[in-house]
């Protein structure tokens, strides 16, 4: 579960690499935000000449967390960390992210 000021680590190629949670999206009175949520977060760290710097704030949506959730079948997934892929109004910023594709444009389509 990923609240505000959870860290993020980054799972694209923008050049940030951790993002600290502002607000969970969807909702005045939301806490908490899982796989496949939007997030408005802000870059605590970034590579240099990324396409994002340290301090911008950006939406992105969570692709893994420490928190198990189940699946439909009834198994259980978590992961070793929490991660997010920043997304700008229309698509996916990076060129690359790491399975998060379908999980972003299912988030945009729910949301």
């Amino acid at each position: 579960m990923i609240q505000q000021e959870s860290r993020l680590r980054v799972a694209d190629n923008t050049g940030a690499r951790e993002l600290l949670c502002i607000r969970v999206m969807g909702g005045s009175h939301r806490r908490y935000a899982r796989v496949g949520d939007i997030i408005v977060a802000t870059v605590k760290s970034a590579t240099p000449h990324g396409q994002v710097k340290k301090g911008d704030v950006v939406k992105a949506v969570v692709v893994r967390t420490k928190k198990a959730y189940a699946r439909d079948d009834g198994t259980q997934i978590a992961f070793d960390e929490n991660a997010a892929v920043i997304i700008d109004a229309s698509a996916i910023l990076a060129a690359r992210a790491s399975s998060a594709r379908s999980l972003a444009s299912y988030a945009r389509r729910t949301s």
